[in-house]
């Protein structure tokens, strides 16, 4: 137990807050990995409180006011509730009695340490340097609400099993599955509220753990598939951006996880320019050694930037992940060669896992530039040349010539990259539809030029007939 009291000390008189931060976290350090042990059996419930006031009260390498030593009383205690149950929780999960780990209870006991730990803080007990235990009682508050929610599942299907798959609607309602994480959102978001309303100076405010905070609701919102309420935060964090620390002046980590969620939002939200913009941000910052948040973050800026620059990944940025490579490369491929079957293909092939993200229905777009592509093949196949300087009228009017594409042969391209469309019982593509997909091609800007309907051709653009790509 004297490690635990030793990095107490040390770190009230070094104002070290991560250092404070371990000494109540769940999680017992490398250097000490029976710390919870100890601390469970160093005293029990009945003079729990005598011995911590003296560890806090009368401990010559510990000088607290009175007020403060009282504040740490009350969390110690509550984490020392808390221990106790922990380790019960742990134990019979270790010992396979899953059913008997109470990870409700840890979840409730949790609560009550971040309980005394804003009290500390909304009394003005706590200084801003030790914000990071406002960090942890946060952090695993989620992660105790997702173990007791996910055990509560369990055993509702258990208990259907046993009596027949039967049971009550309300059991198995959405309101029901995630009672314990809903109610871990509403305590993180009086931590944020609490830290959004500090009004001290900056160098003393807690405002100091907002993006933190806002990261953690963040991620309680996205698991509970509330995204709206995310809205709320973004809005909170602008109407109070006059008097808080600018993004840039935290932890690079709290930049690049606000930038990724404010990303996916505008992303959600269709807004792909503003998307764009917070995720190239996001990816710049991240440290590559972080590599799952870099496959978290390429996963909706290789959707945006296909939508807003129609760009491909190169196949160096999605080798960095195995799991972008599988899913983005076939796309890719299909896209670069005008492959309709491939396309559908490879959509169909990561659907889980794009429709789980969100990401199918942009993705679907990429059909736009597939087509784009495809209509560039049939105009250099017709064998246009761009006339050369001095050609004279001749070679304008042979460019000219070469830029009417026959409906029809745009119509066996499609049915050779794929297109299934079925024309009066006959394997085909249907010419109205034909002109309606080059319609679509010319409004979005894939290409330019018109459709002449009663001669059945399309007349493009003698020079810039695509966009983009220097014909």
């Amino acid at each position: 137990m004297d490690a635990l009291w030793d990095d107490f000390a040390t770190a009230q008189n070094t104002c070290n807050g991560y250092l404070l931060a371990t000494t109540i976290s769940p999680e017992p350090p490398a250097t000490d990995p029976a710390r919870l042990y100890n601390f469970s059996r160093w005293t029990n419930a009945y003079s729990v409180q005598t011995d911590l006031r003296y560890k806090l009260q009368y401990n010559p390498s510990v000088h607290l006011e009175k007020k403060e030593a009282g504040a740490w009383l009350e969390v110690f205690t509550a984490f020392y509730t808390f221990t106790g149950k922990l380790l019960a929780a742990e134990e019979a999960q270790t010992a396979g009695k899953n059913r008997e780990a109470d990870w409700s209870s840890v979840y409730e006991s949790w609560k009550e340490v971040l309980s005394t730990v804003y009290r500390g803080y909304s009394g003005n007990v706590f200084e801003a340097w030790t914000i990071p235990c406002l960090y942890v009682v946060g952090k695993y508050l989620r992660i105790f609400a997702i173990k007791a929610d996910e055990q509560a599942a369990a055993s509702q299907r258990d208990s259907g099993l046993a009596f027949g798959g039967l049971q009550e609607e309300d059991a198995c309602s959405a309101a029901s599955k995630n009672e314990k994480l809903e109610d871990a959102a509403r305590q993180i978001n009086r931590i944020f509220a609490l830290c959004l309303g500090d009004r001290s100076p900056l160098e003393d405010s807690r405002k100091w753990a907002l993006y933190y905070t806002a990261n953690l609701l963040f991620k309680t919102y996205f698991r509970l598939n509330s995204i709206p309420l995310s809205k709320n935060i973004l809005r909170s964090l602008r109407a109070s951006a006059t008097d808080t620390p600018p993004l840039s002046a935290f932890p690079k980590a709290h930049q690049v996880t606000f930038k990724y969620y404010s990303g996916v939002i505008a992303f959600l939200e269709e807004d792909y320019a503003l998307a764009e913009d917070f995720l190239m941000s996001a990816y710049q910052t991240c440290d590559r050694r972080a590599t799952r948040n870099v496959e978290m973050i390429l996963m909706y800026l290789i959707p945006t930037k296909l939508l807003t620059a129609h760009r491909l990944p190169t196949q160096q940025l999605l080798q960095q992940s195995p799991t972008l490579d599988r899913l983005f490369s076939p796309l890719c491929t299909a896209i670069k060669r005008a492959d309709l079957r491939a396309f559908n293909a490879a959509l169909e092939a990561g659907e889980d896992e794009f429709v789980k993200r969100r990401i199918y229905l942009t993705l679907e777009r990429g059909r736009d530039i597939l087509l784009r592509n495809l209509f560039r093949k049939v105009f250099l196949a017709g064998g246009f040349e761009a006339p050369k300087e001095g050609e004279g009228e001749g070679g304008i009017a042979a460019a000219v010539r070469r830029t009417r594409i026959p409906v029809r042969e745009i119509a066996a391209a499609l049915r050779m990259a794929g297109a299934t469309e079925i024309e009066d019982g006959e394997g085909g593509v249907d010419g109205d539809e034909v002109e309606c997909l080059v319609a679509n091609a010319i409004y979005k800007n894939f290409m330019k030029g018109y459709i002449a309907r009663d001669r059945g051709i399309v007349v493009l653009s003698k020079a810039g007939a695509f966009p983009g790509t220097g014909l």
